[in-house]
């Protein structure tokens, strides 16, 4: 159970800083100039890229343990 729970947080965590990033980069962008269009390409783009070095690093680290 204590298992659980940690990934879950993991998860949650993971996911608010991925919400984060993407909320900056959507703001930075329209700051900068962008369209709307844009800005939110940007932000679904950044969300992806914590994503994905989220799941990397995951890998990398179950492997590791």
């Amino acid at each position: 159970m204590t298992r659980l729970v940690a990934v879950l947080l993991a998860a949650g965590l993971v996911a608010v800083w991925a919400f984060l990033a993407a909320a900056c980069a959507g703001v930075l962008a329209r700051m900068d100039g962008a369209t709307y269009a844009a800005a939110v390409t940007r932000a679904a783009a950044a969300f992806a890229a914590v994503l994905t070095l989220c799941a990397v690093v995951a890998g990398v680290l179950s492997q590791l343990l």
